[in-house]
């Protein structure tokens, strides 16, 4: 015979763990209500919870027969109590029954669950913003039951999941040869030393290497075209300058010949915008079928993002470049204000190693960045990787 057992407190969190201290795994909750606890004569009472379940040890496969005998034998039990009515535990049991054992659970049920308190914990610590953790938290009061919610592996793994589905990846389009990428960006985010990465993995490292140039419009800087120079001649690609629209249409025309043309140009401020309209007129020089990718730096503020994405958008930029992933420990900001802004992403570089401090595995090289996370990002990624593809041509 079935043992039941009845247990109260003060809190959701205090009751559930007393139970699966007590009874373990075999422990299966059938239904909860909320009562007053402790008091004299009426009075000084306090708010808590009473949960009612059983004991077994009965298989998954038999779990539901089983389920709905205990649920008879508690009701009968119940009949007994003073203000019960066989009415009144019927609807409270078929609600339950849809609500807690097979379905979403509410609002009052979760609200002080543990789990839900502890995923938003390590959330936070990761450093999403309030919005998205707030959106993730509902989602997971929609689609867990109680049961669910006590399986932290389960809870997790999906969390997990869903943040790698929320991190938005660019498609490339098949354009007309040459392929004309041009990189911008704030000062100092690494915009040269991504674009000599960009030209090492399509004409040196790839399997099928492409013919390439590089072409710089960063002549103001001390030390830009030197650097881009460098880079050119120890990998044997061509670099060239241009101070002008007409200049760099110039340049790009003689590269026609060209699989891929690289353009790295100056950087500015978010808040200069005369600076950034002149920029804006240099680069429609690279015509209308060139990409235009925008670098921001893992290290960069919350609200500077904020402004750089906004300052930025009449170049019509089609992804975002993420820059010094290895010089920043927490990437929830980053995934939040991007998945928010509904921006791609299409590369991911951590570090100045020229090219291997550079990836096209963004989504699994963020899930890898995460803190506090006990399950293995591998099979997520995975799974991901086969759920989404990734164009590069």
């Amino acid at each position: 015979m079935e043992e039941h057992f009845t247990e109260t407190g003060l809190s959701h969190k205090e009751v559930v763990t007393r139970i699966r201290l007590k009874y373990g795994d075999r422990a299966k909750i059938m239904f909860y209500k909320n009562i007053r606890i402790g008091g004299f004569m009426g009075l000084f009472t306090k708010e808590g919870v009473e949960y009612t379940g059983y004991i077994t040890d009965t298989p998954a496969a038999n779990r539901k027969e089983a389920d709905e005998k205990s649920k008879k034998e508690i009701l009968s039990m119940t009949q007994t109590q003073k203000g019960s009515t066989i009415d009144q535990v019927l609807k409270e049991v078929q609600a339950l029954k849809d609500q807690i054992s097979t379905g979403p659970i509410t609002e009052e049920q979760s609200e002080l669950h543990h789990s839900l308190i502890q995923m938003r914990e390590l959330l936070l610590e990761n450093g999403f913003s309030v919005d998205y953790i707030s959106d993730m938290i509902n989602r997971l009061k929609r689609e867990f039951s109680l049961e669910d919610l006590e399986q932290t592996s389960l809870l997790e793994e999906t969390v997990m999941e869903w943040i790698g589905e929320s991190i938005l990846l660019y498609q490339e389009t098949v354009t007309p040869s040459p392929r004309v990428f041009v990189l911008v960006g704030p000062t100092g985010v690494g915009k040269t030393t991504t674009i000599a990465k960009l030209a090492a993995i399509n004409g040196i490292t790839s399997g099928q290497p492409l013919s390439v140039c590089m072409i710089t419009i960063d002549n103001y800087r001390i030390g830009a075209r030197t650097q881009i120079e460098t880079y050119g001649d120890i990998m044997g690609i061509p670099v060239f300058t241009a101070e002008s629209f007409h200049d760099l249409r110039d340049k790009i025309e003689i590269n026609q010949d060209q699989d891929l043309i690289l353009v790295d140009t100056i950087g500015k401020s978010p808040r200069d915008f005369m600076k950034l309209a002149e920029m804006r007129t240099i680069v429609e020089a690279c015509g209308q079928n060139s990409e235009i990718h925008l670098a921001i730096s893992a290290t960069t503020k919350d609200k500077d993002i904020q402004e750089i994405l906004d300052q930025f958008e009449p170049f019509h930029y089609k992804s975002v470049i993420m820059t010094k992933l290895d010089e920043t420990t927490r990437v929830g900001n980053l995934i939040s204000i991007i998945g928010d802004r509904k921006k791609s992403l299409s590369f991911l570089t951590d570090g100045q190693g020229v090219p291997q401090d550079i990836t096209r595995n963004v989504r699994g090289k963020l899930l890898e960045y995460l803190v506090g996370f006990n399950c293995d990002a591998g099979p997520i990624i995975k799974k991901l990787e086969k759920k989404y593809t990734r164009v590069w041509s």
